[in-house]
């Protein structure tokens, strides 16, 4: 029962002002002892837990002794990182050390409904892009925050938990280009060997179910029954979408939750391991070097920084860097290798001159499309500060408390305007049981940095209307960013520019107008038309200059409020030695650099048709492989 005032938590930050702590922390203690009282009645031992206690790291990972050298040193604990010391460490002749800038995940992180809230935690980097002309209208100085995590898990520990694996023409893709031993066929296994799925409607033919990671079947409201029934309307399958046995489909939520709780891969992959010998874990270690011999181009180790003093570590093997898409673009440049022209800007001496930091992919959402209903069947304060719905979350992990933030269904569709000759989505759509101010504005808009006028305008009236959002998502953006160094100090955070809906034929920003058009198809259908759907009428400030509904509007609208769902890849790119954009090779080894590998959401080529989380982990597995084989390890 320790889990038992966590609801009560997440209704009290919807309903308080942030800075309002001590009503917060008041109202916590009163309500956890109601709830307590409750409880007890029922004959259940109850031990309230304090707030303090319920924002705190938990330090999961025994204290061992670092050394001064390794076999292999893992920068960074994410998606990709957790995995690799898992698998590595397998080698009991091997020692292994993973660093990680983060702390452990607190008991709050573990609430699904909690998602949106994470972003305000320590648990967040707080990058923001750089300012774009005309993007971004709608929010506060025009710059859109980009989300990433900062603790044991990385970005696990405060994504949407939504587990979704791509479509396999995106592998297909990834081979023909150069890359072998990563089309669909070769790296299904490792998404089957990393996942430990209860899914009740699941293809097991394509599901594992003796993994380290749980995937599990989420909360389904009244309203996600309707929108898949509404999905068929218009001709869309029921599918098991992560089977890949149909492209085109529609489907509650896979989510990547352990009996109904938050399932990092930190939790997945380090917890049920920490107690190797040969496997070292550091928190608060922050990476600031990578050594590198000048002479032999050959990595020796990294420079670390913790609790105020720095550290050298030794690799007689390899360095991998997991460090994320941005941070291990960083470390690279930091090091010599990188652009030359911007390494010379910055007075660092060139190692080897390789495209880092470009080729930014990253999926653009719009939150925009909100219908009102004329029943009660969202998400409400009602079902959620229910004694019937606390008991059924921290008893059985189940009930409202499960839901991903509110979101609870996907569908792929392919859009008139796709060039794609193969049978893959375009867009994916995804389900909301309410809208931005379900939480009555204080997290959903302030992570998307959604300007007060426009919120108040736009979302603010409808408060206490119910209503569904569907959020659409392009797959396969032609636009391209990239990022840069700011300066030399790796404590300073790199330029980020996303350039979104730059592509020359406005591709980009067309298949979104047509993906909108392809919702409001969705509206109209009986499913939604039996509970009175209809489009929130008000314009976006900004776009009001144009005829609501119009073409012309969404184009305006998209540039005003469209956002990031945090899936930036790309900028360390795996591709053969003849493309100039490739910075690592299939095996992931970086050209001209002896044992350095790079092991994340950097090296994916291009954006796949799915969210990233489930990608990493794979890309995790694979590579634990690949560095296994190259010793002449046994595989598992």
């Amino acid at each position: 029962m320790n889990y038992a005032t966590l609801a009560i938590v997440c209704f009290l930050f919807s309903h308080t002002k942030p800075d309002d702590v001590a009503l917060l922390e008041t109202t916590y203690n009163q309500l956890s002892g109601v709830y307590q009282r409750y409880l007890s009645k029922r004959g259940d031992s109850v031990q309230p837990i304090p707030w303090k206690s319920m924002s705190q790291p938990i330090n999961m990972m025994p204290k061992k002794r670092i050394s001064n050298e390794y076999d292999f040193i893992i920068v960074g604990s994410g998606s990709a990182g957790s995995v690799i010391a898992n698998r590595l460490s397998e080698i009991s002749d091997w020692r292994i050390l993973l660093l990680e800038a983060g702390k452990g995940e607190n008991l709050w992180s573990r609430l699904p409904l909690a998602a949106p809230t994470m972003a305000f935690t320590p648990y967040n980097w707080n990058y923001l892009a750089e300012y774009q002309h005309n993007m971004s209208l709608g929010f506060e100085q025009h710059r859109m925050l980009w989300p990433r995590g900062k603790a044991l898990g990385g970005t696990s520990v405060i994504n949407f938990m939504i587990y979704t694996r791509g479509n396999k023409w995106d592998f297909e893709r990834w081979a023909a280009q150069g890359n072998p031993g990563w089309s669909y066929k070769d790296i299904l296994k490792y998404y089957m060997k990393s996942e430990n799925s209860k899914l009740k409607e699941a293809d097991y033919r394509y599901h594992g179910n003796s993994g380290y990671w749980s995937t599990e079947d989420i909360y389904r409201s009244e309203l996600v029954r309707r929108f898949v029934e509404a999905g068929q309307e218009l001709g869309l399958s029921r599918i098991d979408y992560n089977a890949n046995v149909e492209s085109f489909g529609i489907s509650p939520i896979q989510a990547n939750v352990e009996r109904g709780r938050r399932h990092t891969v930190a939790r997945a992959f380090l917890h049920p391991v920490r107690q190797r010998p040969n496997l070292h874990i550091l928190t608060s270690a922050f990476v600031t070097k990578v050594l590198i011999d000048p002479n032999t181009k050959s990595v020796y180790g990294v420079e670390y920084e913790r609790g105020g003093r720095v550290y050298k570590v030794k690799a007689s093997k390899e360095v991998i860097l997991s460090a994320g898409t941005f941070n291990s673009a960083q470390l690279l440049m930091l090091a010599g290798i990188g652009p030359k022209e911007h390494l010379q800007e910055l007075g660092i001496p060139l190692l080897q001159d390789l495209p880092v930091g470009r080729n930014l992919h990253d999926h653009l959402t719009f939150p925009g499309l909100s219908f009102l209903i004329n029943r009660e069947l969202s998400l409400s304060a009602y079902l959620l500060l229910n004694y019937t719905s606390f008991y059924d979350f921290f008893v059985n992990g189940k009930g409202p408390y499960t839901s991903l933030g509110g979101v609870e269904g996907i569908a792929y569709i392919k859009t008139e305007l796709s060039q794609d000759i193969q049978d893959i989505p375009d867009i994916e759509l995804l389900f909301m049981d309410g809208s931005l101010n379900t939480d009555y504005g204080l997290f959903n808009r302030r992570w998307m940095n959604i300007r007060d006028d426009i919120y108040n305008t736009v979302f603010a009236p409808t408060h206490n209307i119910p209503s569904w959002t569907v959020f659409p998502m392009l797959l396969h953006p032609k636009s391209t960013g990239y990022l840069k160094l700011r300066s030399t100090n790796p404590r300073d955070y790199p330029l980020l520019y996303g350039n979104y809906f730059t592509d020359p034929e406005q591709q980009d920003i067309n298949t979104f107008v047509a993906s909108i058009r392809y919702i409001q198809r969705l509206a109209r259908t009986r499913a939604f038309q039996e509970i009175g759907s209809q489009l929130n009428p008000t314009p976006i400030p900004g776009c009001d200059m144009y005829d609501f509904d119009s073409d012309d509007y969404w184009r305006c609208a998209l540039r005003s409020i469209s956002v990031t769902l945090h899936h930036q890849v790309g900028t360390v790119k795996m591709g053969p030695p003849h493309d100039p954009t490739s910075v690592v090779n299939h095996e992931l080894k970086v050209y001209g650099v002896k044992r350095l590998r790079v092991s994340d959401c950097s090296v994916i080529p291009f954006a796949v048709g799915a969210h990233t989380n489930a990608v990493a982990v794979m890309v995790g597995e694979k590579t634990a492989d690949i560095i296994k084989e190259n010793w002449g390890k046994p595989t598992y």
